[in-house]
């Protein structure tokens, strides 16, 4: 069963990669999913989760302030689900996000989409760990094109999410999110178009040389 984890840069094409990965393998996708999965067990919104994917700051005020603001009938009554004052919501989400991970690798046959999963299955030898990348002005325009941006908002957006993205990795497995070594395959789907990019990936995956000691 096989499990594939794909990192990117913001307008690569991850999600369009993933999905054709998955369909050809008869595999899932894990990507929002994941993050539903741990707002069900938290208990609290899956904005607030999404709030904090990838991006390396606290939400302790965050969650403080939708607290507050609950919707009618869940407001001043209302008690978080974890009563204990020592309670880290940010720490809580990534134990959760990484546990989340290990799970559905044991289950095998998904595509896992962020959230770290290369660097949090680095213990894996069977996981087929994946980095797509493109050229700036590529990313620019497809951002662009999906978003409704403007160039200049497109392209700051970019720089944003990738910069957080790296930030994240930093800050929790001390490793540089753009190392080419961290990687089994690194793909420029700028360069190939997201169809060869998957057969890239489903190639690496029956090629691949085994993991020694």
């Amino acid at each position: 069963m096989s499990v594939v984890t794909i990192s990117r840069q913001y307008g690569a094409g991850g999600s369009s990669v993933a999905g054709i990965v998955a369909s050809e393998l008869g595999a899932e996708v894990v990507d929002k999913r994941l993050i539903e999965e741990v707002a069900s067990r938290l208990a609290i919104r899956t904005s607030d989760v999404e709030a904090e994917d990838e991006k390396p700051r606290t939400l302790m005020e965050r969650l403080v302030r939708s607290f507050s603001t609950l919707e009618p009938g869940m407001g001043a009554g209302w008690t978080p689900p974890y009563p204990d004052p020592l309670f880290d919501p940010r720490k809580e989400i990534i134990h959760l996000t990484e546990q989340v991970i290990h799970e559905v690798a044991d289950v095998g046959n998904v595509v896992i989409v962020g959230r770290g999963a290369g660097f949090v299955l680095a213990g894996r030898p069977a996981v087929f760990r994946v980095f797509l990348r493109a050229p700036e002005d590529i990313r620019q325009k497809t951002l662009m094109a999906r978003l409704g941006l403007a160039e200049a908002a497109a392209r700051r957006k970019m720089h944003e999410t990738d910069s957080n993205r790296a930030a994240y990795i930093k800050q929790l497995y001390g490793r540089d999110w753009c190392d080419p070594d961290e990687y089994d395959l690194v793909i420029n789907t700028g360069r190939i178009g997201h169809t060869v990019a998957a057969g890239m990936i489903l190639l690496g995956l029956r090629e691949r040389v085994p993991a020694t000691a």
